[in-house]
């Protein structure tokens, strides 16, 4: 499974629900937020100060084998 910048926070939740730690541990405040079926990954990296390629690294990297 990948994951790019482009993507809705809310459809990879919903799609990969195991990617919620990721947004946990990135302390995202995405989970059950309303924006993130508007906010794509790249919106809400910047929105939260975090660095994008790190954190599309962090998902693709809890995908399970």
């Amino acid at each position: 499974m990948s994951f790019r910048s482009d993507d809705l926070v809310d459809d990879i939740m919903h799609s990969a629900p195991h990617t919620i730690r990721v947004f946990l541990a990135f302390r995202m405040a995405c989970v059950g937020c309303p924006i993130a079926t508007f906010h794509t990954v790249d919106d809400a990296c910047r929105e939260h100060g975090i660095d994008r390629d790190k954190f599309l690294a962090a998902l693709i990297e809890c995908v399970p084998a």
